[in-house]
């Protein structure tokens, strides 16, 4: 909402030295989201002044029409002689009053106005069209031309009313007051303290019998209609000059004089109007429901099919207009410029529903100023005086004659009343308000105020967001000033910090960041063509999506079951913005239905749910496990004069695995595997005890082109919650032993098939509780020196005891043992 502020002070005596900056940091004090303050005409220096065209000159041989003007400016120009101006617009005449800026005058943007030669005359200043003077549309897209009866060398700033500032205000979707310079006003008056000269008060004439005649069909969706006729309007009168820079200032564009009026009103009372050509309604106006499939043009040109729940205004023929949205093509008033104008006028005033108004306007994608209003609250009561408002001024401005008749159709309805503890606005904001504050801050706002500890409060009309005890306090807490309140930091109980579940979180992302991977979180959703590009089983439990009834984009309408698509794409995004050597994690939720699908039981507001209400909504969402998974490509080491560097491969993205498994203190078994996007030869399986708890390899190439993937990209999947629970994040002390270790090497020979897992696995075991340690450091294959189809896989062994130095043969005999049984399990032989 736009407020200038010379608007603002007819309605509220500020004083002369307040400024828009200084209004401003009142109204946001007092809630009001004030954007900026928009100062109109701050570089704008004259002399700026009102002349009259004496002559018009064709000038002959040029690219475009160019026209050579004298002006008569008064003794603006210090001469009194007409002054010389070149000038390409059109829509002027000779006698027209125009606006002249002369030499030595700066227009908006800093432009700087003197004498210049140009197309072979000499141009002494300009005659000016509204958007060089910062005014806006006026809707003649050309030179200002004046009203005949303007004097020539008036100052032009001041009649156009040019220098003003205006405040530019957010309002909020429950205050719907404040879309008016009334509602503001009020605010403003309110916080300085100052009375308000309220614009509704207005002596209204009752209804009578003489009116237009009205039916309301629908009094749910409108509660009020109140119709006036103004006749005899002259076609050629026009809005005067002050009040279309009002509508300008305020953001609106001057059509006619009719339209002006009733969109004048709008802003400054908040009530919509329509005016409607009475020579072309016919019989009775309506207001309905309309039928499923009617059809209306409105005043946008568009045609448009109507739903059973859009609220319509009628009369015989059907639908006039789009109730408390649009008005329909079939009785529009006509423009002055149109050889019959409209000379009578019928003036409608009324309430709407605001769900059906918000409804309407969504459904036909049609938002207009008096749709914004309804749908936030317009005061019902104030309907009889803006309809009064707009007669008086189409009888001032435009000559016509308000007819005796005044139709007004009213629901009886009662005044809304909150009973609210005296006290409560203290208890709320943790002030000592005390009763008479409190009492003083309702009344302010409009409200009336009865009782002593228990206070009976009627809410104003233009108020409809007051509806419980909690919008009464926010009133007297936002009046006296949320600055106010006071800064108390909580108290938390000891003990009560991040839980385990979140302490691992933080810590694998730790671990990853340092060893190289960069956090990439995505959104969690989902195409469910998706799976089909993972190359998943058709009967893949992951296959099973929960799906959202409004999705934020129809082609990913499913929550995800895996981190890796989300991976993939910002993988892609990078690598295809220059970034090869990647190394991406995530971690985060992913979403699983339940067999039995449930629906969610809504929870109390009035009070704390008990453990089993709350139990009960966990049992009907979607199981939340939380996953964590890398993504890599490119280069892992960087080439330089340290050595040629390496690429990504399946190894590292199962060490990711490795070391987020340490951190969740699980013992990870890493054995071969096949799964859905991994390439089946390079694909690793991640176990904790019996349970299979991830993946990670090197990606399939069909998987690898689908997602347009670098090649040979590696990833990683696991279930973090599943890691956790089979760990022990318990820290463990480094033990450090005074006795030395003893090393022994050894090389099996095994089959080519048999993983490495599986050999160091059953060293492991075999050589019982004397091993320290266990480290893979060769691998080997050659068919002339093993035979075909077999692999020489070379471990040292660390032993040592923690109560004494082993001897060669308690070293040696624990590291048979291990081959012996590697022997047993894997067929594994020692290379001679």
């Amino acid at each position: 909402m736009r407020v200038p502020l010379s608007w603002l002070r007819e309605y509220v005596d500020l004083p002369a030295t307040e400024t828009g900056r200084d209004v401003q940091a009142k109204l946001v004090s007092a809630g009001l989201e004030v954007e900026t303050v928009e100062h109109l005409g701050a570089d704008l220096k004259g002399p700026l002044v009102v002349g009259q065209v004496l002559t018009i000159e064709e000038l002959e041989g040029f690219k475009k029409p160019i026209r050579f003007c004298t002006v008569d400016v008064g003794q603006a120009n210090g001469t009194g002689e007409p002054q010389e101006i070149v000038c390409g617009a059109r829509n002027f005449a000779v006698g027209d009053k125009v606006v002249v800026v002369l030499p030595g005058a700066t227009l908006p943007g800093g432009f700087s106005i003197s004498a210049r030669k140009t197309y072979g005359k000499t141009s002494h200043g300009m005659i000016c069209s509204g958007d060089e003077l910062g005014m806006g549309d006026d809707g003649s897209h050309g030179i200002i031309v004046l009203p005949p009866e303007t004097e020539v060398g008036k100052d032009a700033i001041e009649l156009l009313e040019l220098v003003d500032e205006v405040l530019d205000i957010a309002v909020t979707a429950n205050r719907g007051d404040c879309l008016s310079i009334r509602g503001v006003a009020r605010e403003a008056a309110i916080a300085y303290g100052l009375p308000l000269s309220d614009p509704a008060l207005l002596d209204v004439p009752g209804p009578n019998a003489y009116g237009y005649p009205v039916e309301v069909s629908d009094p749910l969706g409108c509660d009020r209609f109140t119709a006036r006729t103004v006749t005899g309007l002259s076609p050629e009168a026009r809005s005067p000059i002050w009040l279309q820079r009002r509508l300008q200032k305020v953001g609106m564009r001057p059509i006619s004089l009719a339209v002006d009026v009733t969109n004048y009103v709008m802003m400054e009372l908040g009530q919509p109007l329509h005016a409607y050509d009475r020579s072309l309604v016919q019989g009775t106006i309506g207001v309905r429901r309309a039928t499923e499939g009617e059809q209306i043009k409105t005043l946008d040109g568009v045609e448009r099919t109507l739903h059973a729940e859009d609220l319509v205004i009628t009369d015989e023929r059907g639908p006039i207009g789009l109730a408390g949205v649009m008005g329909g093509a079939n009785t529009e008033i006509a423009d002055h410029t149109e050889a019959e104008g409209t000379t009578d006028v019928v003036i409608e005033a009324a309430h709407f529903d605001a769900v059906s108004i918000a409804r309407t306007a969504r459904r036909h994608k049609l938002s207009s100023e008096a749709s914004r209003r309804f749908e936030r609250g317009v005061d019902p009561a104030a309907a009889a005086a803006a309809a009064q408002r707009t007669v008086d001024l189409l009888v001032l401005l435009a000559g016509g004659t308000a007819e005796a008749g005044v139709t007004e159709v009213v629901a009886p309805s009662a005044p809304h009343t909150i009973s609210v503890p005296a006290d409560h606005p203290d208890k709320v904001a943790g002030v000592s308000y005390g009763r008479e504050t409190v009492v003083r801050r309702l009344q302010e706002v409009g409200c009336d105020v009865y009782g002593q500890d228990e206070l009976i409060v009627t809410v104003p009309s233009w108020r409809p967001d007051l509806q419980e005890i909690n919008d009464l306090a926010e009133e007297v807490i936002r009046l006296e000033g949320y600055e106010n309140l006071p800064s108390t930091l909580p108290r938390p109980p000891a003990g009560r910090g991040l839980t385990q579940r979140q302490r691992l979180h933080r810590r694998v992302g730790r671990v990853l960041a340092g060893a190289g991977y960069v956090e990439a979180p995505n959104y969690p959703f989902v195409g469910e063509q998706v799976f089909d590009q993972l190359l998943l089983d058709a009967d893949d439990p992951k296959r099973r999506v929960v799906k959202l009834t409004n999705p934020l984009n129809d082609a990913e309408p499913a929550l995800r079951t895996s981190l890796l698509p989300g991976l993939f794409g910002a993988l892609r995004r990078n690598d295809g913005r220059g970034s090869h050597d990647l190394a991406l994690f995530e971690t985060g939720l992913v979403f699983l239905p339940r067999e039995e699908q449930r629906i969610a039981a809504v929870l109390p507001v009035d009070r704390r749910p008990t453990d089993e209400e709350i139990a009960e909504l966990d049992a009907a969402l979607p199981e939340q496990p939380r996953h964590v998974a890398v993504v890599l490509a490119g280069a892992r080491e960087q080439a330089g004069w340290w050595g040629k560097g390496r690429p990504a491969d399946w190894a590292d993205a199962v060490e990711a695995a490795r070391v987020v498994a340490r951190e969740a203190g699980a013992e990870l078994v890493v054995r071969g595997g096949q799964y859905g996007p991994w390439h089946p030869g390079r694909c690793a399986e991640l176990v904790v005890g019996d349970t299979v708890v991830g993946h990670a390899g090197e990606l399939h190439p069909r998987v690898v082109k689908a997602f347009g993937l670098p090649a040979r990209t590696a990833a990683m999947e696991l279930d973090l919650d599943a890691l956790e629970a089979a760990g022990d994040d318990t820290p463990q002390a480094p033990r450090i032993s005074t006795f030395p270790v003893a090393t022994q090497d050894v090389a099996l020979v095994v089959d080519k098939l048999v993983p490495h897992a599986e050999v160091e696995a059953a060293l492991r075991d075999g050589a019982g509780e004397l091993l320290e340690g266990i480290r893979l450091f060769d691998v080997y294959e050659n068919a002339e020196q093993l035979g075909d189809g077999r692999k020489s896989l070379a471990y040292a062994l660390r032993f040592r005891a923690g109560d004494r130095t082993l001897t060669v043969d308690e070293a040696s005999a624990a590291r048979d043992a291990a081959v012996a049984l590697a022997g047993e399990r894997t067929g594994a032989v020692l290379r001679g």
